[in-house]
């Protein structure tokens, strides 16, 4: 009894999920409501037509006068229906196109501001797909198939009354098809929904699994990986081709049911008609109306059993797009944020944190951290990998929150703080560097959109890019491709590394940042990141202990704890995991 009552509450909400979409309607009801005035306009004039037509047939032998003034009563009525279907068409259509183009960016917006563990269970393929396929077939039912129903649901209403105030009795003959094409529209429709919905779970799945094999093609390449890759691809795609081929089955067979029991009633009330003209009860051009009209009328039937369709591929979509417009996210900035105080001075305390990635909720990634660090304070967090040192960064960005414990820039919870607000005094540079396809220029500036071309060369030269950037094809303003295939590890890495000195920041982070550079590099970065450092609170994340030596201090992380703290030439007396890193790292003998 349970399971039927959340199976019946399933299909409720799966009935009603094309009603998620009037929020992004409601702004544009002026143009819904043209589209509506256009829409009963051209309905009025198709069931007015077989009156006109019905005059023309039974006048026939009338004056030339009279049948002249028919003829051109048709034409008007034409030139009426033609220009109510021009602005159903122009405003159904631009109505369509701006909701899709507003569900998009809403999409977008809400996707861009989620936190890393939305997208440790959704691929980035698939939200494309939400963005583009299933944002598609919205398009096709505002833009179209909604007004054609609504159209087809006038004609069926409108034509049914005039078909009955032409004949009573030719009405009841076809009355008695229309349960007859009504199930199966509803029995198969069912089905064709929950097909449909498969169909488009199958596309993002081969969606997200393309994306993820493009973006790491050379790895793929690399370990000659082609086979199975286009294996995998290719069996998602089957599987969609599979489910769309069942969906496309369904509603064939849905289609040719209600075409054929439409037209054969058609057909048998003609013949009833037919007889009636002979015997005289009803004049020829009442059967030619009363036909017209049961053409309307069947022709409605047949239009809305396959607008029905594409309503029901409609309404899965939208409920995949209404998941993830709704999708609950672990960080989120309180209602009422507090302002933090500028100038930022950047002091960063950790206040015995906890914190599990909510992929692994068994493992601490920190236990009990507890940290201060200074206005203006160099510290270098080293240990082992997996240690915790880069959950620190991923942390003060507020990537994610803390299971317990707080988190404070200058002195306020950072779950107090507007995300957009303190991020504004971080900069950070990343492991693994992103380049953006555009210029070397665009690449720097996006630390800081407003900054002068002058200021993103001073940037470039600090982070020691500006030689490899001017050699260039056409120097700052070189494209750079997808994710800069153009550059090196290194350049890649020194383009990053100036994007954050161009942001000008008060507290800089630094993942890993110089462990794609060769020792020359290395050493003009590190001294710009000195330079830089002035006055300003660095947290630095290094595998390589050479580039932390000269760090105010440094905290040694073990397991997800803090084990030791103190100057390199300290820990290295101490003895104790960093000794024994220094011992592995250094092969002149020398720990200095």
């Amino acid at each position: 009894m349970a399971d039927t009552t959340a199976e019946s509450r399933e299909k409720s909400r799966r009935v009603g999920a094309l009603k998620a979409l009037w929020p992004f309607i409601r702004p544009y009801r002026t143009m819904a409501a043209l589209a509506g005035v256009a829409l009963v306009i051209t309905s009025a004039v198709s069931l007015i037509l077989p009156i006109a037509v019905r005059r023309v047939v039974d006048g026939f032998n009338e004056s030339i006068h009279l049948l002249d003034q028919y003829f051109l009563a048709a034409i008007g009525i034409a030139g009426l229906l033609a220009l109510g279907t021009g602005m159903r068409y122009y405003f159904v259509t631009r109505l369509g196109e701006r909701v899709v183009a507003d569900l998009r960016r809403a999409l977008f917006d809400r996707v861009l501001g989620m936190s890393p563990a939305f997208f440790e269970k959704v691929m980035t393929g698939e939200v494309l797909s939400r963005i583009t396929t299933d944002t598609t077939l919205i398009l096709s039912v505002i833009g179209s198939s909604v007004s054609v129903a609504l159209r087809n649901v006038l004609m069926l209403l409108g034509g049914i009354v005039l078909m009955a105030l032409t004949s009573a009795k030719l009405t009841g003959l076809v009355l008695l098809v229309v349960p007859a094409v009504v199930v199966p529209i509803i029995v198969l429709g069912r089905r064709l929904r929950s097909l449909s919905r498969e169909n488009q779970d199958w596309i993002a799945n081969s969606s997200g699994k393309a994306s993820e094999a493009l973006l790491a093609v050379q790895t793929v390449q690399a370990f000659t990986h082609e086979t199975q890759t286009r294996g995998e691809f290719a069996v998602a795609t089957e599987r969609s081709f599979d489910s769309a081929q069942q969906r496309i089955r369904t509603r064939a067979v849905m289609t040719v049911i209600v075409i054929f029991l439409v037209f054969a009633g058609v057909v048998g009330v003609l013949w009833m008609g037919a007889r009636d003209v002979r015997l005289g009860t009803m004049s020829a051009g009442e059967l030619v109306q009363f036909v017209i009209y049961a053409v309307l009328v069947s022709g409605s039937v047949g239009a809305l059993s396959e607008i029905w369709g594409e309503l029901q591929r409609a309404a899965g979509a939208t409920e995949r797009l209404v998941e993830m417009l709704g999708a609950e996210d672990t960080v989120r900035d309180p209602a009422v944020p507090m302002a933090l105080p500028r100038p930022v001075r950047g002091e960063i305390v950790f206040d015995d944190v906890q914190f599990r990635y909510p992929a692994r909720p068994g493992v601490s990634a920190l236990d009990g951290v507890s940290l201060v660090v200074k206005p203006g304070e160099t510290v270098a967090l080293v240990g082992p990998s997996g240690a915790g040192k880069s959950t620190v960064l991923h942390l003060l960005m507020r990537f994610y929150d803390p299971q317990s414990g707080a988190i404070r820039l200058d002195g306020i919870d950072l779950r107090d703080l507007s995300r957009a607000d303190f991020r504004h005094a971080l900069a950070l540079v990343p492991q693994d560097p992103v380049i953006f396809a555009a210029s070397a220029r665009e690449n720097i500036r996006f630390g800081r959109p407003e900054a002068s071309d002058e200021e993103v060369e001073v940037a470039a030269r600090a982070a020691a890019a500006h030689d490899f950037i001017a050699a260039l094809p056409m120097g700052y303003d070189t494209y750079l491709g997808e994710r800069g295939v153009m550059l090196s590890g290194g350049q890649k890495q020194r383009i990053a590394i100036a994007r954050a000195i161009l942001r000008d920041a008060a507290v800089l982070l630094l993942d890993e940042a110089t462990s794609a550079l060769d020792a020359e590099s290395e050493r003009l970065v590190q001294e710009a990141v000195e330079r830089l450092g002035q006055g300003r609170t660095v947290l630095v994340v290094a595998h390589r202990l050479a580039t932390v030596k000269r760090a105010d201090r440094i905290v040694v992380f073990d397991q997800g704890r803090i084990v030791a703290t103190g100057s390199h030439e300290a820990l290295v007396a101490e003895g104790g995991l960093y000794a024994r890193l220094a011992r592995l790292q250094f092969t002149d003998g020398s720990l200095d």
